[in-house]
């Protein structure tokens, strides 16, 4: 178990505490005012211990588990008679936990909760600084005035209309999430808005409550490397990342092309990207590199792939950093 995830675990039994003394003095609250709850929650607790002890002594007295059983459905119903009397609806103790489908554990069903895995990829985004490019890195931020709508010939369209096409392909990609499978391929130069554009449906996607795990492909191949070659504790947190890489709801792979090629790295990004088209869990990556690059880099087994199952984006154009910085575009 790595360091991050017992740093998680160690918030989530803080979180714990802190939700039972709310819970304890709420309860103290209703009791007061309505004593009649208390002594039915205390014979409630009576009975739910009494079937236990029967299951546990082998105790076959079907009678007496049948009376125990109506008393407790018929305490319930009076019990949820006087809540409802009184103004005591659930919402009276919905605010106690942060996560009310785990209560604040981490797991639901025997299955990590949504809630700890976004905290794991917030962790992870808190890792490698995107956390804060995402204040600024939005749909609402995105500008089309950054590209020409001089048409470009070899294109036979403007950067500016290209760059419309793309966001449009965005949107739906974020809006149709959770009923569409797509997946994203974003080539093209540097500066021209593909780190941007996965920001954005990066940014949107967590607030859905989504788990994305963003990573450059330099990030993700020396985990890679950590886990198969790296110190005990590397190998730990290499190995809960890259499973999380395997699992997220979204995986953004930026960069690749970048990373030292290796015939086992080679080898891991074809099981990303097959094992996650199998499980039919979307994946966005970004290049500088072309198809043609891309074919030369990578085995057909991996390129097939892509250029199958991907949504492929060509971004073209003028580096949008470059006249920024130089004051040509503002």
């Amino acid at each position: 178990m790595s360091d991050i995830f017992r740093g998680i675990l160690r918030e989530f039994e803080q979180d714990k505490v802190v939700a039972q003394r709310k819970l304890s003095a709420r309860y103290a609250l209703l009791y007061e005012k309505l004593p009649r709850v208390e002594e039915i929650d205390k014979r409630l607790s009576a009975i739910g211990l009494a079937l236990a002890q029967m299951v546990l002594h082998r105790e076959d007295n079907q009678d007496k588990r049948e009376l125990l059983k109506v008393e407790s459905e018929e305490l319930t119903k009076e019990k949820n008679g006087l809540l409802h009397e009184y103004g005591y609806d659930e919402d009276f103790f919905e605010d106690i936990f942060k996560c009310g489908v785990c209560k604040d554990t981490g797991f639901a069903d025997g299955k990590q909760c949504n809630c700890l895995k976004q905290r794991l990829i917030a962790k992870y985004f808190e890792m490698s600084n995107l956390g804060k490019v995402m204040d600024y890195d939005n749909f609402d931020s995105f500008n089309l005035s950054y590209y020409s709508d001089m048409t470009d010939p070899d294109h036979g369209i403007s950067p500016r209309a290209n760059m419309e096409r793309a966001f449009t392909v965005a949107l739906k990609f974020v809006d149709n999430f959770d009923t569409d499978f797509e997946n994203l391929l974003l080539y093209g130069a540097t500066g021209l808005g593909k780190t941007f554009l996965s920001n954005c449906i990066a940014r949107e996607l967590l607030e859905k409550g989504r788990t994305v795990l963003y990573t450059s492909s330099s990030q993700l191949f020396r985990h890679v490397e950590d886990l198969r070659f790296g110190r005990n504790q590397e190998q730990l947190n290499s190995s809960a990342i890259l499973n999380t890489a395997y699992e997220a709801d979204l995986l953004i792979i930026d960069d690749l092309g970048t990373e030292f090629s290796t015939t086992v790295t080679t080898a891991e990004l074809f099981n990303f990207i097959n094992t996650r088209l199998l499980k039919k869990k979307p994946t966005i990556i970004s290049t500088n590199l072309s198809p043609n690059d891309l074919a030369r880099m990578y085995t057909d087994r991996i390129t097939s792939r892509i250029y199958g199952e991907y949504t492929l984006l060509h971004f073209f154009g003028d580096d949008i950093r470059v006249g920024k910085k130089h004051g040509l575009i503002q």
